[in-house]
């Protein structure tokens, strides 16, 4: 018997990758689709699919319950800023919503995930079958930081993993061990343009997993257009927290990076508390 999973899907192109790599380990996928968010040739990928609207909880649960799907994962990207003006929850979203004191990024998706298993769909980790896309460790492209640059990287990791333990963001840019900006609602991308525009060419962006989160969601994830919002400000560094963020086609990436002069590091914290590249 073939195994049935999940997807209830944003944007980007986790969603599609993580279902072609389902079905090869022999998974039929049953996508939940939002729309305005996850892109519409994702259904080709489905062996069953659905749309909802953001904060149609019902409607999903009510689709993996047809489906016979017990379980699933969340991926892609969702726009926060959304939540203040583009959401149609059903009865089920709007119940769940209005008992959620604190409507930041983990308190709600631990909400949803606790509805669904509540109807007996367990939620996996994001990545079960897509390891190969965590970040790797060291310095991956041609140019490597400077002593001050390595300074800023330890300072920005700290600094990051504190925001990140307030569930505010993941991401900080910083120059000369002064934070710049800090990453909220608004996203990664936006966050490097305000500290990029501040921190003069000289700007690090720092990226890491928040301390407490959910293997299961909201992953920190790195692609293209990150190394796009660093050229336009021309920021010089881009510290990411190895093993515990996602690297989407990396090989374009470091080609991007390299050609911009933008160096990439893979960081890691010890036990000890020590960061090393």
């Amino acid at each position: 018997m073939i195994e049935k999973i999940g997807v209830i899907a944003g944007g980007g192109q986790f969603p599609h990758l993580f279902c072609q790599a389902a079905q090869k380990a022999g998974r039929k996928v049953y996508i939940a689709g939002h729309r305005a968010e996850t892109d519409s040739d994702l259904a080709q990928l489905a062996d069953g699919f659905c749309w909802v609207k953001l904060g149609q909880l019902g409607k999903i649960l009510k689709f993996f319950k047809k489906q016979g799907v017990t379980e699933a994962v969340f991926l892609g990207t969702i726009t926060k800023t959304r939540i203040f003006r583009d959401i149609f929850p059903d009865l089920r979203g709007l119940t769940l919503w209005n008992k959620i004191d604190i409507k930041q990024d983990d308190a709600i998706l631990r909400a949803i995930a606790a509805e669904l298993e509540k109807d007996g769909v367990t939620v996996l980790e994001s990545t079960c079958y897509l390891q190969d896309l965590l970040f790797p460790q060291g310095v991956l492209t041609r140019k490597k930081p400077d002593a001050g640059q390595q300074n800023d990287i330890r300072f920005g990791f700290r600094m990051a993993k504190a925001i990140g333990d307030l569930d505010i963001g993941q991401c900080v840019v910083v120059r000369d061990q002064t934070v710049l900006a800090v990453e909220a609602i608004e996203g990664t991308d936006a966050a490097i343009r305000r500290g990029g525009a501040l921190g003069h060419e000289r700007a690090v962006v720092v990226k890491v997993r928040k301390p407490d989160q959910d293997f299961r969601f909201d992953l920190p994830a790195i692609g293209l257009q990150t190394i796009e919002s660093m050229k336009e400000v021309k920021a010089k560094v881009l510290a990411v927290e190895k093993g515990q963020s996602l690297l989407f086609d990396a090989e374009r990436v470091i080609e991007a990076a390299d050609k911009a002069g933008i160096i990439v590091v893979g960081v890691w914290q010890d036990d000890s508390g020590a960061i090393s590249f």
